[in-house]
């Protein structure tokens, strides 16, 4: 009797990571979720980069030489699906699942079952997406947004392209959902939410963001399904049903879905910078009004993608202004990480280059997205390679950098580890290198003409096209070295100190954990002290 009261006791208290394969599949810890996530990310961002070299490879020079064109349109489609949805959305779900806690001093995220599962939809999601290819009539090709009647007309793929979506959403929302209970119910005695880090902030205007939009896309491509496969007509002109109708629903949630990937790297930016500086973040307040402003006028501007649809003159000019004034509290932010720049004590390691070159290089793709904003000038980009170059501008050198940021800047925390410096630099210049080479000239070709979405093109092209594959296949093989650093950073390496940058204890809870931290984050509250002001 003596020793069954001992094991309960025992078992009552033993919190430690299970053994094994089934630790990760029935993990309730955010640190081991959050690894679940980036694992998962970093995955798919090789098969959907792979499948952009398929695409640059075929664009390498005019004519049809690898691929036929109806492989080219699904190699476009899953490309897009894949690296928004599989690898740059997890990937923000994986840092805030491991940072969130640990910088707001909770010990866990407040719905741990439903973080477990919101991860285990993905791989099922993925595997069932992929699992188009092989089926009659191929994957989807109607390009990320599935655009009807093109959708309509594909093979026996797309109820399980529309069911990886729902999943997707499903897995967002429970995400996001989590995400808002931590932040607004587990925060340390004394964390105002004036004092949360700019990381938690950007994170909980996504998570609300994520909460509005994906149903808006579930109900728009279940419409799709219905009018597939149960003969309505909500986008079918001949059953009196509509296509521009689609046009919006989907922009209504595409449009905020851009800020839902790019906010949190908003916040990651922000905290790097200051630590690099070894300066507080220049205008805290008004950052956070400013990505909240963002959030807000994400909503009302989703119809300058539907310039060339028709539209009233008074919507174009509603539109057209609306969208511009996007540039001011994005402006507010590029301002406020100059100021904090200026007259720091600056040092240049591998997250604070990649930060600055996120600033530099994330403030081009805004103002060539300005540009399109107006809309007489918008008729002459819509569908050409510059829209290609705007947005591949803000996600990659944006969103994309800024997790490579993230996981240079927190992987010593992560593993105990310091990582390999001299080659996080190489990775750092031969990407930034390499992703300039690759989409600068499709400006060139875009203002000159090229459409998007096609296999073979003029030959007036060859140069620029050429160019740019080069510095394709450098980017996509330089993210090996990526891949590298970490695999060397977790098997061993210096031991990081638990403060890991000098003076990094100044700008956040984290730092004042061990490195690694323990499995359980947070026992105990961390002292009113710590919190004040951690900008």
């Amino acid at each position: 009797m003596t020793a069954v009261t001992h094991d309960d006791h025992h078992d009552h208290h033993d919190h430690g990571p299970a053994k094994g394969f089934m630790r990760w599949v029935t993990t309730t810890n955010h640190k081991d979720i959050g690894t679940l996530y980036l694992v998962t990310s970093l995955i798919m961002f090789f098969v959907g980069g792979a499948m952009a070299l398929v695409i640059r490879l075929e664009l390498f020079e005019p004519g049809m030489q690898f691929v036929d064109p109806a492989f080219f349109n699904q190699m476009t489609t899953l490309h897009a699906l894949i690296m928004v949805f599989g690898a740059v959305m997890p990937a923000f779900v994986g840092l805030a699942n491991w940072m969130i806690p640990m910088m707001i001093g909770a010990p866990d995220m407040a719905l741990p079952r439903m973080n477990n599962w919101s991860f285990w939809i993905l791989p099922f999601a993925f595997v069932m997406l992929a699992s188009t290819l092989f089926m009659e009539g191929g994957a989807a090709a109607a390009g990320w947004t599935l655009y009807p009647p093109l959708v309509l007309q594909g093979g026996n793929s797309l109820p399980f392209t529309i069911f990886t979506v729902h999943l997707l959403g499903m897995s967002s929302i429970m995400g996001a959902i989590n995400v808002i209970v931590t932040v607004f119910n587990m925060r340390a005695p004394g964390m105002t939410l004036m004092k949360m880090p700019l990381f938690v902030w950007t994170w909980v205007i996504t998570a609300f963001l994520l909460i509005a939009v994906m149903p808006v896309f579930a109900g728009a491509v279940t419409m799709l399904l219905t009018d597939k496969f149960f003969g309505t007509s909500f986008f079918n002109a001949a059953g009196g049903g509509d296509p521009v109708l689609y046009q919006h629903l989907f922009w209504f949630f595409g449009h905020p879905e851009v800020y839902i990937m790019i906010l949190p790297s908003f916040g990651v930016v922000s905290q790097i910078i200051p630590t690099f500086s070894r300066k507080p973040l220049f205008g805290y307040s008004s950052m956070v009004y400013a990505t909240a402003s963002i959030g807000l006028l994400s909503f009302v501007v989703w119809a300058h993608h539907q310039y060339t649809v028709g539209m009233p003159l008074a919507g174009e000019l509603y539109f057209t202004y609306a969208t511009m004034l996007i540039a001011v509290p994005t402006g507010v932010k590029v301002f406020n990480w100059v100021s904090t720049m200026w007259k720091g004590a600056m040092t240049f390691e591998t997250p604070m280059l990649f930060a600055i070159a996120f600033v530099v290089l994330f403030t081009m793709g805004g103002f060539t997205g300005l540009m399109m904003s107006i809309s007489p000038a918008d008729l002459q980009y819509h569908d050409t390679y510059f829209i290609v170059a705007h947005f591949h501008y803000v996600l990659v050198p944006g969103a994309v950098f800024a997790l490579f940021a993230a996981t240079y800047y927190w992987l010593p925390k992560w593993t105990g580890h310091m990582y390999d410096e001299g080659l996080g630099k190489l990775h750092f210049w031969l990407s930034t290198i390499s992703v300039n080479v690759l989409f600068f000239p499709q400006h060139f070709v875009g203002l000159a003409g090229m459409p998007r979405r096609i296999p073979d093109y003029a030959v007036q092209f060859a140069e620029f096209n050429a160019m740019s594959s080069v510095g394709a296949f450098v980017f996509g093989f330089s993210q090996l070295i990526f891949a590298y650093v970490i695999y060397k950073c977790v098997v061993g390496g210096e031991k990081a100190t638990d403060e890991v940058w000098e003076g990094a204890k100044a700008h956040g809870l984290e730092w004042h954990l061990p490195s690694p931290p323990p499995y359980h984050t947070w026992t105990d509250a961390p002292a009113p002290e710590l919190i004040a002001d951690k900008h």
